[in-house]
């Protein structure tokens, strides 16, 4: 027998208007114009221009290290803005991941690497099937300029797409002439095949070019874990032979589709903030791009008040009652939210300034403190999570350069001091250190730390790996040079 019952519980829930909010922190400047496009066509009610009451006066901030931190006026409660009435019509947009427009950056025309290969392709003399085989073959051929199926999977493709039968051998006679084409190593399956199709198209009676063709053939692994020493014993082979072989291998190009690649849009880093200084004093700006001029079309709001003053007895009246309202207030939660991104934005760079005052103030890598994201969100008494989305995708232009926020966030180390210095102090130290190491005897990373600890630095050897890994710097076997 079934039972009714009845049970409380309390749900924690985001409204439209804080998801909106969220989703305009979160993007970049450079996305920001279009984010504010996509809503000015799907709301009439919006307009671009200056609202006569909005006062633009606390769009900048300025303070020096003497000034108490102040949080700025914040009159803006979207809580007020959420009502009774369902407006799930209203669009809500993505994540902020919108494509770029390339309407103002024109962009020099060329031809992908895949028009290069079929204009080439083109010039040789082949029966239709290999003519079918070689298209299938181009169209295998990823950005890098390899190919990376087999060539039992490519047979199997054409016969079961293309509806043609053929064999390894033939695929593999159209393959070597699709390998001579530009640039040099195109259509490798493999790394050392690369190599090799560039090293064969240089002098065959260059000595050095035939030890360089052999070592790759032969001993492809002891070369790429730099074990010269095997090297030499098996060839007998002298270091000065060794090491103009080296330099031949090395000026190789290890993904040859890269040379012709498809164009696509270069992405530069916009700054979020502008930083200046003047007679020690910081003052911080928006970029203006954060600041768009929009307001509620004052037509679309005597509409709505015409609407009310009629009597609601249609149907099609209170319809386009409702849609206006909707509108209006979809303009007006949009405008708040872009205020609010305005406000938030500077808060927290504000902090970050402030935490962070001393390198702002000279540029130097070693004043850096160490922070957390909580150190922030404690300071200006917001959640971490809003603060991350802040330093997530933002960068600020300094008189020393474009940094992005993430790079004033780093962990703490203790030294024999009692001090916390940055990570990112003790990461430019392993660096100088390794670039001043013998370069035939490379330092290993307990090498480094017994450096780093004799420095005052209280540092553990897997650390100093996590540290040299987040460089890309390689284990000291791999540094290893003649």
């Amino acid at each position: 027998m079934q039972k009714l019952s009845l049970s409380q519980s309390l749900q924690q829930k985001l409204s439209p208007q804080q998801i909106q909010f969220i989703k305009l922190l979160q993007i970049p400047t450079i996305e920001l114009d279009t984010r504010i496009e996509e809503e000015l066509e799907i709301n009439p009610a919006l307009e671009e221009g200056m609202d006569e009451e909005y006062d633009q006066k606390d769009d900048d901030d300025s303070f020096d290290e003497t000034d108490d931190f102040k949080d700025r006026d914040n009159d803006l409660d979207i809580d007020s803005y959420i009502q009774d009435e369902d407006y799930a019509g209203y669009k809500m947009q993505g994540d902020g991941n919108y494509g770029e427009e390339d309407r103002d950056m024109p962009l020099a025309t060329s031809s992908s690497l895949t028009d290069s290969l079929l204009q080439q392709f083109g010039y040789l003399q082949l029966t239709e099937q290999q003519r079918i085989v070689g298209l299938q073959l181009i169209g295998s051929i990823e950005a890098d300029g390899y190919i990376r199926r087999s060539i039992q999977a490519i047979v199997n493709d054409l016969a079961f797409s293309q509806n043609v039968f053929t064999d390894s051998e033939e695929v593999e006679e159209v393959l070597q002439k699709i390998q001579s084409f530009d640039p040099s190593g195109i259509g490798a399956r493999s790394l050392p095949e690369c190599l090799l199709l560039q090293l064969r198209r240089k002098d065959p009676s260059d000595p050095y070019i035939i030890l360089a063709i052999r070592i790759i053939d032969e001993f492809f692994d002891e070369f790429s874990k730099k074990h010269y020493d095997k090297i030499q014993r098996r060839l007998n082979i002298s270091d000065e032979s060794l090491k103009k072989v080296i330099d031949i291998i090395i000026r190789l190009n290890p993904k040859p589709g890269s040379m012709e690649g498809e164009s696509g849009n270069v992405q530069y880093l916009t700054p979020d903030f502008l930083l200046t200084s003047g007679n020690g004093k910081l003052e911080l700006t928006l970029n203006s791009k954060n600041a768009p001029e929009l307001r509620i079309s004052r037509s679309f709001a005597d509409m709505l008040d015409t609407y009310d003053k009629s009597k609601k007895q249609n149907k099609n009246l209170k319809e386009t009652v409702s849609f206006v309202k909707q509108k209006l207030d979809a303009a007006k939660w949009f405008i708040d939210a872009i205020k609010q991104r305005q406000q938030t934005l500077l808060k927290t760079m504000n902090a970050i300034v402030r935490y962070q005052y001393d390198f702002f103030l000279t540029g130097d890598e070693s004043r850096l403190r160490p922070m957390i994201l909580k150190d922030i969100a404690t300071l200006i008494d917001m959640d971490v999570s809003t603060v991350s989305r802040v330093a997530n995708s933002k960068a600020v232009q300094t008189e020393f350069g474009i940094y992005p926020l993430k790079y004033f966030f780093s962990e703490g180390i203790s030294t024999d001091n009692g001090e916390d210095v940055s990570s990112r102090e003790v990461k430019n130290i392993l660096k100088d250190l390794i670039d001043g190491e013998p370069k035939l005897h490379p330092l290993s990373d307990d090498k480094l730390e017994k450096i780093l600890n004799d420095r005052g630095y209280n540092i553990a050897r897997r650390t100093v790996a996590k540290y040299r890994e987040q460089l890309n710097i390689p284990v000291a076997r791999l540094r290893k040079q003649l």
